[in-house]
């Protein structure tokens, strides 16, 4: 799969110092009391993006919390429908199994501008494009999401709770687990330029 790394990078996701309400609206958290835990590369090759994607992630014991803010010229989507095929327009994504293992089972979810989401289970024996395959009907339990506008771009939010982990990828977690593999992604597709794919750990693969 050329979003999932082939030698990840690492880090430690901070925990918060109080929980966050988990009703509160995701636009109104102090998300700049949480640090910047990614600077999205190019990649193929780890290169400079031409637009800017940060990530912010933290936990407390009932979720997980992500953040992207990303810079953009011009920030388009057309699709509304939950799992519909975002990465064919523009999208942040992460990607997320429960140990250090390389996964052959793990969540993929997309946020495209307008807010829409996309949330599936992927088996991908082998690692191998050929033979992935995602269940669309895996819904995360209590997943909350959001996406808005900023004066260089957009952002977007998730609040995944541990609870919803699914089996296939390691959970279900009454907590954060010890470990977890994951990568977080970006689809920019500036008009009349061609597409340009980042992430926090490259893949060094040229995306198809």
């Amino acid at each position: 799969n050329p979003r999932m790394p082939p030698s990840p990078s690492r880090a430690e996701i901070p925990r918060l110092r109080r929980p966050w309400d988990p009703a509160g609206e995701l636009a109104a958290l102090p998300w700049d009391a949480v640090p910047i835990l990614a600077r999205l590369v190019r990649c193929e090759d780890a290169g400079t993006p031409a637009q800017a994607t940060t990530a912010r992630l933290a936990w407390d014991p009932g979720a997980l919390w992500v953040r992207f803010d990303c810079t953009d010229d011009h920030a388009w989507a057309t699709l509304t429908a939950r799992d519909a095929p975002l990465w064919r327009e523009e999208a942040v994504e992460l990607f997320l199994a429960a140990g250090e293992a390389d996964p052959e089972r793990y969540v993929e979810i997309e946020i495209n501008p307008l807010s829409a989401l996309f949330d599936a289970l992927v088996h991908n024996p082998g690692l191998e494009r050929a033979a992935l395959a995602a269940d669309t009907s895996f819904d995360w339990p209590g997943i909350r999401w959001a996406a808005g506008c900023l004066p260089e771009g957009w952002w977007a939010a998730l609040a995944l709770p541990w609870s919803g982990f699914p089996a296939a990828a390691g959970g279900p977690l009454c907590g954060p687990p010890p470990a977890m593999r994951a990568n977080l992604y970006r689809i920019d597709r500036p008009p009349g330029s061609p597409p340009e794919h980042s992430a926090w750990s490259p893949t060094f693969v040229a995306p198809a």
